[in-house]
């Protein structure tokens, strides 16, 4: 186990205290929050190598030039923008990204770059925004970890199985039930859009096809679900719609310089709109509730840590960077038992009628 010793290092906003350049204050004056200022440099790199990269790869080049095109798109997609692509498509689905003046520009990640990753335009912003925070991962969450033995790879390949080939359709049922028609179309008209264009250019170019839309899509749900499973297996049954006991956090990690501060993810479902440079000043200062609530910490290990760990049941490694906030636990052993506890499949006919009513 760790002791916090109120030492975090990830990544938290500093202004600088030197004049800005003519070229950073025109990009500034294009984004809602300067602190996004990362978000729009990314933007510009991957617009510059990724999407040249894409066309490229439809045009008739010499084999091996096409193949080197093809690895490198592969190689700079999968392990090296992908994560921070994600959950900037994240961070900017809850918080508009460009002002009024350039409002066009925020189309331009869900429907331009967007594709690249496998993100089939807005129906990540209509399952994430429209569904899974309102319902928490709760009954009527279509992602809900809950029905599931969530350090099993059998019940994971079940509910990989269940997203990846009715979860489209399964959204599209919630919001039918909840009236939400404008979700329901946007989820929908992504999706199908999406589809016809990977059928359409197969009849183009069938391997350029594969490798920049079909490939990154099947890369992208599978990766989405392994974080899902992740951020919310360790669940108290008696206390489920609580984020602090449904969700975890993940400090001290390079991911979360990577990747926006993902791993606090229980400040994220407490309030969904903090910018993320807020994040660990937040957990610093509500480290009170969190002890309070009994809630799950690591330290050192992001989200893949704490999937492969539970495929593996290693417990054993989870509790070696579990954080004893509140002194709660005298030995690895209890920590490994309260882990294994908060992962046990619950069942959904046993919840309390006011929480199923709430979700």
């Amino acid at each position: 186990m760790k002791v916090f010793t109120d030492v975090l290092t990830d990544p938290v906003y500093t202004k600088s205290t030197k004049p800005d350049s003519k070229s950073k204050k025109f990009l500034k004056s294009m984004i809602r929050d300067e602190r996004d200022l990362p978000f729009l440099y990314l933007t510009i790199e991957l617009t510059l190598t990724l999407l040249p990269l894409a066309i490229l790869l439809f045009l008739p080049l010499p084999t091996f030039l096409w193949w080197i095109a093809a690895a490198a798109f592969t190689f700079l997609n999968n392990f090296r923008y992908k994560g921070p692509f994600g959950l900037m498509l994240h961070c900017t689905s809850h918080r508009v990204f460009f002002v009024k003046k350039y409002q066009l520009l925020n189309h331009y990640l869900p429907w331009v770059i967007g594709p690249l990753f496998g993100q089939t335009p807005e129906t990540y912003y209509s399952h994430h925004i429209g569904m899974h925070h309102p319902e928490n991962n709760m009954p009527d969450d279509e992602s809900c970890t809950m029905p599931f033995q969530r350090d099993s790879v059998r019940g994971f390949s079940r509910y990989l199985g269940s997203f990846f080939f009715t979860g489209v359709i399964n959204l599209a049922r919630y919001f039918v039930r909840k009236h939400r028609k404008k979700l329901l179309i946007r989820s929908v008209r992504g999706e199908i859009l999406y589809i016809l264009m990977c059928v359409g250019l197969s009849f183009v170019n069938l391997p350029a096809t594969l490798v920049v839309f079909i490939l990154p899509f099947v890369i992208s749900r599978i990766i989405m679900m392994v974080g899902n499973w992740a951020q919310h297996a360790f669940i108290c049954a008696l206390d489920p719609d609580n984020a602090y006991k449904n969700s975890i956090t993940c400090i001290n990690t390079k991911y979360n310089h990577k990747c926006w501060n993902d791993g606090y993810h229980i400040s994220h479902h407490i309030k969904p709109n903090m910018h993320w440079t807020e994040h660990p000043l937040y957990f610093k200062q509500t480290l009170h509730e969190y002890i309070e609530n009994e809630a799950i910490v690591f330290d050192g290990i992001h989200f893949l840590h704490v999937w492969l760990w539970l495929m593996g049941k290693r417990y054993d490694l989870l509790a070696k960077h579990f954080v004893n906030i509140g002194n709660r636990f005298n030995s690895d052993e209890e920590i490994m038992a309260f882990l294994r506890l908060r992962t046990k499949k619950i069942d959904l006919a046993t919840l309390p009628v006011t929480t199923v009513a709430v979700a």
